[in-house]
């Protein structure tokens, strides 16, 4: 059996990511402050804006292995999906704090207890989302992508980055995987996408971009097991655009003037996913166009 943690395991993520490591063995440990609809595992309640829990809850599950270590041959880990899950939810300086106060307490916990892998939600929008002041440098957006965070959302997960190498730094045996996370979507939302085609503006903000629920799930599972070390972050999306029409017209209607890569398909998503298949062997499954 391998532990985890998985934190805001009762929202949309953290319930897939619940379910794909339930399904590849895992033992799995729910870390919310609203408990989950459906009851996958076992549910500890615990605000994480305060760090003696953050601190109790890593604790637990680093004792409860730690004494089976020999038997187990795992260490244990950590999915921090927890935190106000994008802008305009809540007040800005609201977001800000919350999110940049639960990263640092389940990061900092995590050192503490020496728990060898974190992988958290960081996010698309430290491209410079909403693409509606200021146009994308160039297509399809990289990690090697400006960031330009337009929102404390989006400036809380750009210092969270930061965050997490500098823990690493303080605690080399501690590594961090941060996902930057398209807009996801559950397969009951499939039935909205129609909605967009008419005006594709409704959707430019993000590049058309999109990701499923069970394809995030997947990520966090290949960031605990892939061999990577240090504090490194890889954008995770679906494989193509919600859009029927291609990007060379999208792109040339939309931000002119903005280099695009001739080599990618027409409807290939313009947040490159190239990085997280290469190093993390990330391989989207979901696609609303079957």
């Amino acid at each position: 059996m391998k532990s985890v943690i998985v934190t805001g395991g009762s929202g949309k993520a953290g319930r897939a990511a619940i379910r794909e490591l339930l399904k590849h063995g895992y033992q799995v440990m729910n870390v919310d402050t609203v408990a989950p609809a459906e009851q996958l595992c076992h549910f500890m309640k615990a605000d994480l804006n305060d760090l003696g829990q953050a601190i109790d809850a890593l604790r637990l599950l680093a004792g409860t292995v730690d004494r089976r270590r020999t038997l187990l041959g795992e260490p244990s880990a950590v999915i921090h999906m927890a935190g106000i899950p994008a802008p305009g939810l809540a007040p800005d300086a609201t977001i800000f704090q919350n999110n940049m106060m639960t990263t640092y307490n389940v990061f900092s916990a995590a050192v503490r207890a020496g728990i060898r892998r974190v992988v958290w939600a960081s996010s698309e929008t430290i491209y410079g989302l909403p693409f509606t002041r200021t146009p994308p440098a160039f297509a399809p957006v990289t990690e090697e992508h400006p960031l330009a965070p337009e929102t404390g959302y989006a400036l809380a997960k750009i210092l969270c980055e930061k965050m997490a190498s500098e823990m690493h730094r303080w605690n080399p045996g501690t590594h961090f995987v941060g996902l930057r996370i398209s807009n996801i979507f559950e397969e009951r939302d499939y039935e909205s996408i129609a909605s967009f085609w008419n005006d594709p503006a409704l959707r430019k903000w993000n590049l058309w971009s999109w990701v499923d629920s069970r394809d995030v799930a997947q990520a966090c599972r290949l960031g605990l097991e892939a061999d990577v070390s240090g504090a490194d972050h890889f954008t995770i999306a679906a494989a193509d655009t919600l859009m029927k029409i291609p990007n060379p017209e999208l792109m040339a209607a939309h931000f002119p003037g903005v280099p695009v890569d001739a080599k990618m398909g027409p409807f290939d998503t313009l947040l490159s996913i190239e990085k997280a298949r290469r190093v993390l062997g990330y391989a989207p499954q979901h696609t609303w166009r079957t």
